[in-house]
């Protein structure tokens, strides 16, 4: 994920609503989102090169995804995958502290990443270059390739428009729309990240195009007071254009029903 706003306890009607852009290169292989046969309570979508997960959700509300950490001269190339982070979460029986005191003991086995995870009762983030994690109140986040709510133009914009469409009633095609923006920043407000200028500027929008590494894949989760998850996920090829689309719909279980 290089994208990630979520408001959390902040509508009456939505408790929970995720929107998220995964960018990757088009080439790596990947499966759209699915209840996995070999964890049948979770839904998400799978990296078949390392068997991990970017986001997800559980059938009892546990959530998690993650984001890298824009540091190129600190990437190492022997670091185990960071999508391994999201599944482990999602299997476990963790708590949200549980769980993010297991990412301060793992952490740095990694190449830098953020992660945001919730027990489907409380919310946290766990910041890999800081070491440290915290639970989250209620309030709209936004998280890209730096710390949580690092002002970066698109996670400015993205949180704004969040805001807005919660306002409009949270429709699910206003928050797509803000998943599939392409404007660029200014030059002016471009981050400084350590790698070229102009990928700096292809980067910068939330939506990336481009035939060897953009935005792979969108991912809308809302969990309503009814406790009704939906989950849309589309997927997008090197020129922008929708080639895979899933929709999911179930009722959060408590762990006592859970199968």
């Amino acid at each position: 994920m290089c994208l990630i706003v979520i408001a959390w306890r902040a509508h009456p009607e939505i408790p929970s609503l995720v929107a998220a852009n995964r960018d990757e290169f088009h080439g790596r292989p990947t499966a759209a989102a699915h209840w996995w046969t070999d964890r049948s309570d979770i839904l998400a979508g799978r990296d078949l090169v390392a068997g991990g997960t970017w986001i997800g959700i559980t059938r009892s509300g546990r959530f998690a995804a993650v984001t890298n950490y824009r540091d190129p001269a600190q990437a190492r190339p022997d670091a185990p995958s960071r999508g391994s982070l999201v599944r482990s979460f999602l299997e476990s029986g963790a708590t949200l502290a549980e769980g993010l005191a297991n990412l301060r003991k793992v952490g740095a086995d990694y190449n830098g990443f953020n992660m945001l995870l919730s027990d489907g009762e409380r919310l946290g983030v766990y910041e890999s270059v800081r070491g440290e994690g915290r639970e989250l109140g209620p309030g709209v986040f936004g998280l890209s390739n730096h710390l949580l709510d690092t002002p970066w133009p698109k996670v400015t914009t993205a949180k704004s428009r969040l805001h807005e469409a919660l306002r409009e009633g949270a429709d699910r095609q206003s928050v797509l729309a803000l998943l599939r923006d392409e404007t660029p920043a200014p030059d002016e407000e471009l981050p400084r990240t350590g790698v070229k200028l102009a990928t700096e500027r292809l980067l910068s929008s939330a939506f990336i195009r481009s035939a060897d590494y953009g935005t792979r894949s969108s991912t809308l989760i809302s969990i309503d007071r009814s406790r009704q998850v939906c989950f849309d996920e589309w997927s997008w090829d090197g020129a922008g254009a929708e080639v895979g689309r899933v929709n999911w719909r179930f009722e959060l279980q408590s762990a006592q029903t859970r199968t």
